[in-house]
This record gives C-alpha cells, structure tokens and sequence, in this order.
C-alpha cells in the first residue's frame, strides 16, 4: 500500500476531492437504490452497492494508469481518437440503441453494456481542440489559419451530438467557445460563432412560446411547426422549454415536483443517510436526479458541500494551467476540468430547477455506467498533467539549491 501511495502523484487535493465524492457517490446511490435493488432482485438491496463499488474500483485504476502516462502521449494519440469518435457518433444517431426517442447508445457485445459514445466524443474533442490551440498559437488571431482548425472539430461534434442529446451538445459547445477565450481566439470571432449557433436555439424557444396553448399539448396550427412539434425530439424539446417557461408550481414536469418536495425536506442537515422516502418517487434518483437525493439525506449543507467539492477541484485545476510549462498541457487541464465543472453545475441546476429538465449525470456521484469510466479517464489526464508540473517544479528546486 505505501508503495503505491508513493507512486501516485499529481495534484493531492485533486485525489482527496475525487476520494471525497466517490465516497459520497457510494453512500447516496446505495440509499437511491435500495427500493429499486428490493423490486430487481427479491429483497437483495446491496445489489447496487456492490455494482457501484465495482465501478468506483474500476474507476480509480482508470485515473492511477492514466496518470501515470505522461500527458505527451494524449496529443499524440488526440487526433486518432478524435477521428474514431466522428463515426462513432454517427453510427449511434442513425443505428444506435433508442431510449426515449433517442439514439445516445450503442450496445458493446460480449460485456452487454450500453456505451454513450457522447462521452468518448467530448474526451476525444478537448484533447484534439487543446493539440490545435497550443499549435495554432502564432496564427491564433487569424480566421482561417488560426480560428477554423480550431471551431470546426468543435461545430462537428456538437451537430453530431445535438440530434440526440441537445443539452449534452450545448454544453460542449459552450466549454469549447470557454476554452477558446482562454486560448487567445479573437473575441469577435467567438461572439460570431456565439450568434450562428444562437439561431436555432432561439428558433426553438420562438416555437415552444408560439404553440403553447396552456396545456402542454401541440397548437393545432397549419404547417411544419405542429408537425415538428408533435413527433421526435424537437417536440421533447420544445416540451420541456414550455415545462420551464409556463408550468405552474402544481404543472411542473412530476421530476422537478419530486426534487422540490426532497429538497423541501431535506431542510438544512436532512432527514438523515439512507432515509430518503423521495427515492420512491422521483424518477432517476440514481442518475440524473441524485443531488436532490443528497440535499433530501444531507441538507442543504450537504448540498453546498457538494459544490464546494467541484469548485476546490476546478480551482485546483486552474492552479495547473497557470504552472503547466506547456501550452497543451495547461488547455488540457482546463478544458478537461471545465467539461466536468459545468456538467456538474448543470445536473444540479436541473435538481433545483434552474434549467430545464437534461439528461446530464452528476460526474463521479451519479451510478456508474461509461459516463463515469470517462470522467474517471479525463481526470487521469488532469492528474498526468499535475505529475509533470511536480516534476518540474522539483527540477527547479533542485537547481536552486
């Protein structure tokens, strides 16, 4: 064991946050569970338990082998996986395993798992956008030679993303246009990019408030716009737009009524570990909806511990990319830690119903599945980073002394 505490390195407030929420995870997604675990599997509610503590175990070898590799590897290795995940993606739109009128899925053979192929793609992309933002930094204020090689890797993925998953692609895309600011893009070229890729998004809302009728049902209106609106998933979206625009406190979607009323009882400590009554109720109390789980057993002091957590991690993060010597490396820890910092703050602003209603889990404390695999990889990469910086600043040391 002393062994190996002496060979992991990189940043140690980086590992204690990981330890502090996979803990957590642990805790809240046995108690999310227990109901489910007893209907599954006739009584046996450690089920679960022990599927998430094998994930955890998993995952935690996942982040000690990738930072162990030293982060050059990754932009060797960058534009090979960011070209697999291109068909990838495109596979699973058009023949990938549908779940709620969505493609998001494909099914690994053998192992029968479901593989959200998003995941692979968002990792593939920041490793793939910070190759080309260290590169391009000479031509970085130029539009062809500096801005396109950059956004273009970026618009594909987030199309290929959108059909199926729109709020997944929304944040990429907003996490990409973050990452370009820092890398020194020119401000104009943002805001233009800003603007193309505001119009369908306000075409969507302009639809949702133009076709509701104050019953979540489609406006029987003449032309494309009922049609689009009653079928697939634009009408999913512009329902759930209209969800969190007009529905009153009794027409909230039944998830964010069950989210208020376990926060609602979680008051400030919480009713206590494992004694949550909402998990009977509220759909996803594993995945998606878990944070509202955490405030209904913790509190609303567990719940802004949780968010301290993210933030002390992205602070940490930040640390990296103003010490990281190299270019690569520092857009590296930064994108990488703004994917997961903002998918976070996303799930838990659905559990309080400050967004609509997302698919997005919460990042190393939702149930495991190949989102938490890959979240698990990019803060192994995050890791390699900080392992280079303590080797350089000991050569630094060094020669001072």
């Amino acid at each position: 064991m002393n062994l190996l505490l002496n060979r992991t390195k990189g940043d140690q407030v980086i590992w204690t946050m990981v330890v502090l929420l996979a803990v957590t995870s642990l805790l809240v997604v046995y108690s999310a569970t227990g109901s489910l675990a007893y209907k599954m599997y006739k009584g046996r509610t450690e089920v679960y338990l022990f599927k998430q503590f094998a994930f955890i175990a998993l995952g935690i070898l996942i982040i000690y082998v990738a930072h162990r590799v030293n982060y050059i590897v990754y932009s060797k290795v960058a534009l090979i996986l960011y070209l697999i995940s291109i068909p990838l993606l495109i596979y699973t739109l058009f023949f990938g395993t549908n779940l709620n009128d969505a493609n998001r899925w494909i099914r690994l053979p053998v192992i029968n798992m479901t593989f959200q192929t998003s995941d692979m793609a968002k990792l593939a992309l920041f490793m793939y956008v910070s190759r080309q933002l260290s590169r391009k930094q000479d031509v970085i204020k130029d539009f062809k030679k500096g801005f396109l090689p950059v956004i273009t890797p970026i618009a594909i993925t987030c199309l290929l993303i959108a059909p199926a998953n729109l709020s997944t692609a929304l944040l990429t895309g907003a996490t990409g246009l973050l990452l370009c600011f820092i890398g020194r893009v020119r401000v104009a070229h943002i805001l233009l990019t800003i603007v193309v890729a505001a119009i369908p998004v306000v075409s969507l809302v302009g639809i949702a408030m133009a076709t509701y009728d104050g019953h979540h049902e489609p406006v029987s209106k003449p032309g494309v716009v009922s049609t689009l609106k009653s079928k697939g998933r634009i009408g999913t979206w512009i329902g759930r737009v209209q969800d969190f625009v007009y529905a009153k406190k009794d027409d909230a979607p039944y998830q964010i009524q069950q989210a208020k009323i376990a926060i609602a009882k979680g008051g400030w400590l919480g009713v206590g570990p494992g004694n949550s009554t909402q998990r009977n109720f509220l759909p996803h109390p594993y995945s998606d909806f878990i944070y509202a789980i955490i405030i209904e057993e913790y509190g609303m002091v567990g719940g802004a511990l949780i968010i301290f957590i993210y933030l002390v991690f992205l602070i940490r993060c930040i640390r990296l990319f103003r010490k990281c010597p190299y270019a690569f490396g520092a857009f590296l820890a930064l994108g990488l830690s703004f994917t997961l910092v903002i998918q976070a703050m996303a799930n838990m602003a659905v559990n309080v119903n400050l967004f609509p209603v997302t698919g997005v889990t919460l990042p190393l404390v939702s149930m495991g599945g190949s989102s938490f695999l890959f979240t698990a990889l990019a803060i192994g990469i995050i890791l390699s980073v900080g392992r280079n910086v303590e080797q350089n600043e000991g050569e630094v040391v060094t020669d001072e002394q």
